[in-house]
């Protein structure tokens, strides 16, 4: 896996006691694979410790994990993100992202294309759009606006706390905002064991 700059994805170097990107000084890598398999996912989970890793649960049968990464360094997870992609009948080919991050973290911001690092006043200013389950938690969720960044109008942006975390979902294209109806289920797959071997892996990732 990779070390990248959370913030932009770019190279950052490695000093005596630390990381830091050309752009954004001193950060926390990110560690991101090359390409999506099983046998790198688990060096995945096991640099994020305790942290979660969520995939929407059961994945779709035509669905792949495309892409993660976890934000750690030393002891220290800060985030993780875990992308993937399959159909769905109204809207084609579909991609998405889930992040947990603590906050401050700024990776959730780069994955959805946003301004600011944390969600921001936009976050219980109106009603939740969505509800998602995570183990016997119901999560609800927030819409963001993409409104001043690139490609605005190619994704839809979700988010909420969930265990003292944000958690966010960028989905591909907008409309597939659909597929985030009340009780869909994302699972913290860290401590699923033997059933991430059915998983399917591979095929491109998503631009983030």
């Amino acid at each position: 896996m990779r070390a990248e700059c959370p913030r932009c994805g770019g190279e950052v170097a490695e000093e005596p006691d630390s990381w830091a990107c050309a752009l954004h000084g001193v950060v926390v890598p990110l560690w991101r694979p090359r390409e999506s398999s099983y046998e790198v996912f688990a060096h995945h989970l096991a640099r994020a410790g305790d942290f979660p890793t969520y995939l929407p649960w059961p994945l779709g049968s035509d669905w792949r994990v495309t892409d993660f990464a976890v934000m750690a360094e030393g002891g220290r997870v800060r985030a993780s993100v875990t992308a993937c992609a399959g159909t769905s009948l109204l809207d084609g080919p579909v991609e998405l992202l889930v992040v947990a991050e603590e906050a401050g973290a700024g990776l959730g911001s780069r994955v959805a294309g946003t301004v600011h690092d944390d969600p921001g006043a936009e976050v219980a200013d109106h009603p939740p759009v969505v509800r998602v389950r995570i183990g016997h938690q119901t999560v609800p969720m927030w819409s963001v606006s993409t409104s001043a960044a690139p490609g605005e109008w190619d994704r839809s942006v979700v988010v909420g706390e969930a265990f003292g975390r944000w958690l966010w979902l960028v989905v591909r294209p907008a409309s597939a905002m659909l597929l985030l109806r009340d009780d869909w289920i994302l699972r913290d797959v860290s401590a699923a064991g033997p059933h991430l071997v059915e998983l399917p892996f591979g095929g491109p990732p998503p631009a983030w």
